[in-house]
């Protein structure tokens, strides 16, 4: 039984949610989402709140139906606050600056990379060692700030590179005379 799953997920007020065969679309503030259920989960739409139940008892339907109703609950945030990931970059002459549409990092390679911003995702950089990544679809904001750290993940000595806002890295000792 799915704690997640049972709870309906409520559409509060300023969005409008549409529930058509297997397609629930979302539509608020700040856009447009939309998400196909798998055939496996029955979606519904009623009081207020957009329901989410398996259609038996197999272990696919069940894990399925978890998982439905936190991809529901992601386009109902998503559409009326929006998405937000924060990046720091620690090292020295390490540092971010928006040039146009893309993002250039310098992180310590021969070159400076260039990251081209994807539809639908706005970056800010506040300083030129944070990174604010927003937009309203969860996956696609995860996505990007999942990419640009990889440019030069936070390694372990020094702590120098691109890490989440708030992320512990594990530390190590050098090397003893």
């Amino acid at each position: 039984m799915s704690r997640v799953g049972k709870k309906p997920v409520p559409v509060p007020s300023g969005v409008t949610a549409t529930v058509t065969g297997q397609t629930v679309k979302m539509k608020g503030a700040k856009g447009e989402l939309q998400f196909v259920v798998p055939n496996l989960v029955d979606v519904s739409f009623a009081d207020g709140a957009v329901s989410v139940q398996p259609k038996n008892q197999s272990k696919q339907a069940r894990s399925l139906w978890g998982t439905s109703r936190a991809q529901v609950a992601n386009l109902v945030e998503g559409v009326s606050k929006g998405f937000e990931k924060k990046l720091e970059i620690t090292g020295v002459g390490y540092r971010a600056a928006m040039a146009g549409k893309a993002l250039k990092l310098s992180l310590g390679y021969s070159h400076d990379i260039e990251y081209q911003i994807p539809a639908g995702i706005t970056i800010v950089t506040p300083k030129p060692t944070e990174i604010v990544i927003s937009g309203i679809d969860r996956q696609v904001v995860g996505q990007v700030a999942a990419e640009i750290r990889e440019y030069r993940s936070p390694e372990p000595y020094k702590g120098k590179g691109v890490k989440y806002a708030g992320e512990f890295i594990f530390r190590k000792e050098g090397k003893k005379k």
